[in-house]
């Protein structure tokens, strides 16, 4: 009997393992999603440039649709327009002729499915990354690899900076934004470290002039993609929005950001 009794348990817990949950998500209407990143490396013309539309999608849906022939123009304040076409059906919009110029003011325009979208923003400078150290006795076990790449703030000038780390070890860059509030013409550093980092492994690392603008929408989105931030009973993250606006029917707002910024870039190899 009592056999019986455990192989009717057995039977019972190992076919409620092989059921069907079907989460009944709420679903809404797409939204158009802007990565609009003009960037300027140093000691490059500047002129090729892109701009990634999409839509938002379900949960569950593994691919993203791109946001298919919409007009793209991105204006200067001396009326000078830089047309974006589209790379086949890929939601890429590229112009080979852009100008890039520091501190000027640009406005970019999307057209798509009958809605017009605007954003406006600054062009910002970046100080050159003067040096990467390497310690090889970080994180709390003191065997992982640290890197921080030195700069120098310029003095008396309001500044923010926006760092993107790239191995071949993480799926998705490392990204941290910085101000200079406390360090003004001081000599800085953003800061990259992965447990698995290995000598030889192969870092790119950038760091890009932001904007106020940017830096505000950037550290709000960090805090709520943080692994130690929240939990199950913490409020819910907000949406944030961009800087960017539909002007015909603002309640259908995007998500994304139109962001330009000079770079400086450094390949860095493990040690």
């Amino acid at each position: 009997m009592k056999k019986n009794v455990l192989l009717l348990l057995f039977f019972v817990v190992f076919t409620n393992c092989e059921d069907v949950i079907d989460v009944d998500l709420n679903t809404a209407e797409p939204r158009l999603v802007i990565d609009a990143s003009i960037n300027w490396f140093k000691n490059t013309p500047g002129n090729e440039q892109s701009i990634r539309l999409s839509l938002t999608a379900p949960f569950f849906d593994e691919s993203v649709p791109p946001a298919n022939n919409a007009v793209v123009v991105v204006t200067d304040s001396n009326n000078n327009s830089f047309n974006f076409i589209e790379d086949g059906q890929t939601g890429v919009y590229r112009n080979n002729n852009f100008t890039p110029i520091i501190d000027e003011a640009y406005t970019l325009t999307i057209v798509y499915d009958g809605e017009t979208y605007v954003g406006t923003e600054t062009l910002k400078s970046v100080v050159p990354i003067d040096f990467v150290e390497q310690n090889d006795e970080g994180g709390f076990s003191g065997e992982d690899i640290e890197l921080k790449a030195f700069y120098t703030d310029p003095v008396n000038v309001e500044n923010y900076y926006f760092f993107e780390f790239i191995s071949n070890i993480a799926v998705i860059p490392t990204l941290e934004v910085y101000e200079d509030r406390f360090t003004d013409g001081n000599q800085i550093f953003g800061f990259y470290t992965e447990e698995d980092l290995e000598a030889n492994d192969i870092v790119t690392i950038r760091n890009y002039g932001v904007s106020e603008q940017f830096y505000d929408y950037m550290f709000i989105l960090l805090q709520q993609g943080s692994e130690n931030d929240g939990g199950p009973f913490e409020t819910q993250p907000a949406t944030v929005r961009g800087n960017c606006i539909n002007t015909t029917n603002p309640e259908n707002f995007p998500f994304g950001y139109f962001r330009l910024s000079e770079v400086d870039e450094v390949i860095y190899t493990v040690q």
